[in-house]
């Protein structure tokens, strides 16, 4: 489990990288699908199943289609569509296909591999909110405080 996870980790940071250094918001926004399936998978093997399936189903799945949706806004005139053929080539998809597959991969191997993969301990979503709301409270107090700013800045931005 721990090459699985090692291996995980190293498609997020590639992925990653590819998210901060694509020019094109709409590659960008396949690699970071990506990073963040990555990270689910990086969940799971440290043994908080629950954590990754809320990985998958609100970050790469709601907070990806509302940039989704976004970008398809921000998109307006007619030379956009010239745009989006060009953002949609078959050579932009091979990067995040080739990194899924590695993912789907490495899922596999944990799931069916070897029987040794699922016998570690299994980590309650109880565990993660005493941890989170017991020691690491500032912490969480702090990722709070940045959150809200991130949001009076796009409020601010976005008022116009």
């Amino acid at each position: 489990m721990n090459t699985i996870f090692y291996l995980a980790a190293a498609v997020a940071l590639i992925a990653t990288v590819m998210v901060i250094t694509r020019l094109n918001a709409v590659h960008a926004l396949l690699y970071m699908v990506v990073a963040l399936l990555a990270l689910a998978l990086v969940f799971y093997t440290l043994g908080a199943p629950f954590v990754a399936a809320l990985e998958v189903i609100i970050y790469a799945g709601a907070i990806m289609v509302l940039f989704v949706f976004v970008v398809m806004m921000l998109n307006l005139g007619p030379q956009s569509s010239m745009q989006e053929a060009l953002w949609l080539s078959p050579r932009a998809w091979w990067g995040p296909a080739l990194l899924s597959i590695l993912l789907v991969g490495f899922l596999a191997y944990a799931l069916w591999g070897d029987g040794r993969s699922l016998t570690q301990t299994i980590v309650s979503p109880r565990q993660v909110s005493l941890a989170l709301f017991g020691p690491y409270l500032l912490g969480v107090e702090l990722a709070s405080f940045l959150l809200l700013a991130g949001l009076v800045g796009a409020h601010h931005l976005g008022r116009r």
